[in-house]
């Protein structure tokens, strides 16, 4: 307990994330699922296994590690006990009457619940320390928006007009004392924006060492998310799988004045735009991508059909939010909306493979993840996450009334500080030139949870984006800087991120 009250006072925020996963159902069998496979894999108790996944885990973390094993050590001395039985039995999750038992796993030989469920009060202890913790979520970091050069000074950050022509300090933190045009971009997007990535080498034992974990701390301070390698506002080369081809990273490279001005304002959530920081007067004019690819068609409810947002919904949602740009954003910005995907692209090239988690024993596919989510009613899309063919089918019918609101909204409205366009997601197009580079269409997709677009999707569908704004709207990117083989050879890094 004193390991667990030091490892709180240290990393609050992160210990908030790591119990909000290992205290729910889903989180805690994937958890044991792993502890129960190192023990197979390096053929050893579940003890040694336990403080094998603790040592792999970064130091300063491990004071949650050793008290999570004090529970879960007691329940993984049989063979027969899956993580779902385990998990159970921490009393992590309770089945509600004439609802379903959720299991990952075929259930044991062994009976699982009568003998176990009285034996622990694990589950509560983490709970109390999770509802403990609430108060302590920061803020997100530079990973969401350009790093401030001056924390001291509220007139001095990315995207700034030059004060006085930058003459007495660099007030728009780009790294150059010189003043030239630029445009800042800004995502609207959802948790596909932020590039929500769980590593498969977290849950492959096989691959499993202290390095998998180096990046534990950062990941669950940033939830879950990599905006800093994201499709639109990514700016550090990726760790996470392939190269790194932002939005921004291209504008940079065509003027290096628009260094570190970017914003991704990402979030399951309506009013995105609200969070924009921009000045209309002092700031320069911004390129929006606004993506909510899958947000509006997706959610875990039992009857998801009717939890979609309606043709009428979208409409008044996306002109109040375009309507809130105008009043922000300066003079010469572009908006870019982005139509859904076509979801049923998940299903068809994952439900039969084997999850990470799976691929030891052969015995967890995708569509057994799926159920076991969509059971729980936690799955990230129960529209497009299921064996349901019609029901797959009408939820790509609901993005594509969606998307055709989208187009019709760039073709018709008009607003005084930007103009507007439409694509739609290149989704298909980013699938023929992977398999035109010899891969395969269910690599596109994040391997842990089997839902939102890979590293590789993100760098292909960056240059299919690019290529036609090149070819349509070349004045959305501006012109390229003459000067930035110069500002290269005297800024160098321009003070890097």
């Amino acid at each position: 307990l004193e390991r667990m009250e030091s490892f709180f006072q240290e990393h609050q925020n992160t210990a908030y994330s790591l119990f909000l996963v290992f205290c729910s159902l889903e989180g805690c069998v994937l958890v044991v699922s792993v502890i129960e496979q190192l023990a197979q894999w390096h053929n050893s108790t579940v003890k040694a296994a336990m403080e094998r996944l603790c040592d792999y885990i970064p130091e300063k973390l491990q004071g949650f590690c050793y008290v999570l094993s004090l529970c879960i050590i007691s329940f993984s001395i049989d063979r027969e006990m899956n993580a779902d039985v385990v998990c159970h039995a921490l009393r992590l999750c309770k089945q509600d009457p004439g609802q379903p038992l959720c299991h990952l796993y075929s259930p044991p030989k062994v009976s699982w619940f009568p003998t176990f469920l009285k034996t622990t009060d694990c589950g509560r202890y983490f709970k109390m320390e999770l509802s403990s913790l609430k108060a302590f979520i920061t803020l997100r970091g530079y990973h969401w928006r350009g790093r401030d050069c001056n924390d001291k000074n509220t007139t001095v950050y990315p995207g700034r007009r030059p004060d006085n022509w930058d003459a007495n300090s660099d007030s728009n933190c780009n790294g150059i004392w010189v003043s030239a045009d630029s445009k800042g971009v800004v995502l609207l997007g959802d948790s596909a924006g932020a590039h929500f990535h769980i590593p498969p080498e977290w849950m492959t034992v096989t691959q499993m060492s202290a390095k998998s974990f180096a990046n534990l701390p950062m990941a669950f301070s940033d939830e879950l998310d990599w905006p800093q390698f994201s499709e639109i506002t990514g700016f550090l080369n990726s760790t996470i799988g392939t190269y790194n081809n932002s939005l921004y990273l291209r504008l940079r490279k065509r003027n290096r004045c628009n260094h570190r001005d970017l914003q991704n304002i990402s979030q399951n959530a309506p009013y995105l735009s609200f969070s924009l920081a921009r000045n209309q007067l002092l700031d320069n004019p911004a390129i929006v991508i606004y993506a909510t690819i899958g947000n509006d068609v997706c959610n875990g409810e039992r009857d998801t059909l009717a939890h979609m947002t309606t043709p009428k919904e979208m409409l008044s949602n996306v002109v109040q939010a375009l309507r809130y740009l105008d009043s922000h954003l300066p003079n010469g910005s572009h908006v870019i909306l982005t139509g859904l995907v076509d979801g049923r692209f998940l299903w068809d090239n994952l439900h039969d493979r084997y999850h990470p988690l799976g691929q030891l024993n052969k015995d967890i596919t995708y569509s057994q993840l799926y159920s076991f989510l969509d059971c729980l009613q936690v799955s990230p899309c129960s529209g497009w996450l299921t064996p349901n063919e019609t029901l797959r089918n009408l939820t790509s019918e609901r993005a594509l009334q969606l998307s055709n609101v989208l187009k019709e909204i760039a073709r018709s409205e008009k607003f005084a500080n930007f103009d507007i366009f439409y694509m739609d997601f290149p989704l298909r197009q980013t699938a023929e030139e992977w398999r035109k580079m010899g891969g395969e269409p269910w690599q596109l997709i994040e391997p842990v949870d089997g839902f939102h677009p890979s590293q590789i999707a993100a760098a292909l569908g960056t240059a299919i984006t690019w290529q036609k704004a090149l070819r349509e709207w070349p004045q959305v990117l501006g012109k390229e800087n003459p000067f930035n083989d110069q500002i290269e050879a005297i800024f160098k890094d321009q003070g890097g991120y």
